[in-house]
C-alpha cells in the first residue's frame, strides 16, 4: 500500500478544504467529480492505480446529502500488464455531516451501496477458455471518513474510504469471494442553479401611534395630553391637565365689608367637615372672594381675611393643615356672578353671591 501517496492526497484536499468557507444548507442539486488513488486489494493480482468519479447529489437535510455516482479505474495486471483489467461501477453514497457554526471545514462519515463490474483479461493455460476476457458484475459497499468545505459556487472534498467488491469470480485469484479496495481521493461539488435567496427579515413592528395610546388612563390620547403624570381621580380638561374642581360653599357667604362667619355659615361647613374627613386623601385649597365694592387691595386683603375664617374652621375641627391649600383670597378678579346690571346699576344679588368663600380640590 502506498502510504506516502495516500497522505499526500488527503493533506493536499484537507489544506484546501480548510480555507474553504463554512458549508450552510443547500438543497440544490449538485455535481461532483473525483480524482484519486485506488490501492487494489493484493489478493486481485493488479497494481494500484488511479480513479475517477462523477456524480450527482443533493442536501436532504442540514446534515445529510445522498449522492448517485459513477466510478472507473483501469489497473495494471501484476503478471502480464498486456492483459487488460478494468473496473467501472456505481454507488448509492449517505453521508452524515457534522456542522459546525463559524467553522470553516466540517468531517463527514461515508456510507454506500452500488454495483462494481469487472472486465478481466486473461490467458491462463491449460485453462481451455484462454485466452479470454471475464466480464462479471457483483454488489459492492462502501464506508469512509472526509471533509468537506466551501462557499455558495463550490464546496471541496477530501475522503478515504473503504470498498467491499464481493467478486467471487476472479480468474487471477480464484479462491477469493471479495476483495477490499482502499480509496482515497479529492474533489469538487459544483451546486446548479441559484442559490434560494434568504427569506426576507420579518418587518419591525409598526410604533404605536400616539393617538391610540393613553399612558396614563387619563382619558386622554398620549398626543394631545400636555400633562402625561396626571392621577386617578383628578378631573381631567381636554389637554390631560387636571382642572381645579371648585366647591362653592354656597351659604357660607359674608356680610357686607365682613369677614366673621354667619351663623348659618357654621352648619354648611360642619358639613364640609364631615366630608373632607370622610375622604382623608382628599387635598383642597380654601379661597376667598369679594365683590366689586372698594378698591382692589381692600378687596385683596377681605377675601384673604375671609379664606382665613374657613380655613381655621377647619383646622379646630379636626380637618389636617396638610390638606389645605392657602389660605387664598383673590378679591374680587373672579366673580361668578355680575356686580352691575346690564345697564350700570348695582346688582345686590350678585355682589352677594361673589362675596363667597371655595374649596378648590387639588388632586
Amino acid at each position: 500500500m502506498n502510504k506516502k501517496l495516500l497522505c499526500a492526497a488527503l493533506l493536499g484536499g484537507l489544506s484546501i478544504a480548510h480555507v474553504a468557507g463554512a458549508q450552510e444548507f443547500d438543497d440544490r442539486w449538485y455535481l461532483t467529480g473525483s480524482a484519486g488513488f485506488n490501492v487494489q486489494d493484493n489478493a486481485r493480482g493488479t497494481r494500484n492505480a488511479p480513479f475517477v468519479g462523477l456524480g450527482l447529489g443533493k442536501m436532504i437535510s442540514p446534515n445529510w446529502s445522498l449522492d448517485g455516482e459513477l466510478n472507473y479505474q483501469n489497473p495494471n495486471n501484476d503478471a502480464n500488464q498486456n492483459l487488460n483489467w478494468s473496473q467501472y461501477g456505481i454507488s448509492l453514497d449517505l453521508r452524515r455531516h457534522f456542522m459546525q457554526e463559524g467553522r470553516n471545514w466540517n468531517p463527514y462519515a461515508l456510507m454506500g451501496l452500488g454495483y462494481q463490474r469487472s472486465e478481466e483479461e486473461f490467458n491462463a493455460f491449460p485453462n481451455p477458455d484462454s485466452p479470454g476476457e471475464r466480464e462479471d458484475g457483483n454488489l459492492a459497499a462502501k464506508v469512509g471518513l472526509g471533509m468537506q468545505g466551501g462557499g455558495e459556487r463550490a464546496k471541496v472534498r477530501a475522503e478515504l474510504a473503504y470498498r467491499f467488491d464481493m467478486d467471487d469470480s476472479s480468474i487471477s485469484a480464484p479462491d477469493e469471494d471479495r476483495f477490499g479496495d482502499l480509496l482515497a481521493s479529492v474533489g469538487v461539488v459544483i451546486p446548479l442553479g441559484a442559490a434560494a435567496a434568504a427569506p426576507a427579515p420579518a418587518p419591525a413592528p409598526a410604533a404605536p401611534n400616539c393617538a391610540d395610546l393613553d399612558d396614563d388612563g387619563d382619558g386622554v390620547n398620549n398626543c394631545d395630553d400636555k400633562c402625561p403624570g396626571s392621577q386617578a381621580g383628578q378631573t381631567i380638561g381636554p389637554d390631560g391637565c387636571p382642572v381645579p374642581v371648585s366647591i362653592d360653599l354656597k351659604g357660607v357667604n359674608f356680610d357686607y365689608d365682613k369677614s366673621n362667619l354667619r351663623p348659618d355659615a357654621v352648619s354648611i361647613l360642619s358639613e364640609a367637615t364631615e366630608i373632607l374627613k370622610r375622604y382623608p386623601e382628599l387635598k383642597v385649597e380654601v379661597a376667598g372672594h369679594t365683590d366689586s365694592k372698594g378698591t382692589d387691595a381692600y378687596n385683596q386683603g377681605l377675601s384673604e381675611r375671609r379664606a382665613k375664617a374657613v380655613y381655621d374652621y377647619l383646622t379646630s375641627n379636626g380637618v389636617d393643615a396638610s390638606r389645605l391649600a392657602g389660605p387664598n383670597g383673590y378679591g374680587e378678579s373672579r366673580p361668578i356672578a355680575p356686580n352691575t346690571n346690564e345697564d350700570g346699576s348695582d346688582n345686590p344679588e350678585g355682589r352677594a353671591k361673589n362675596r363667597r368663600t371655595e374649596l378648590n380640590v387639588q388632586n
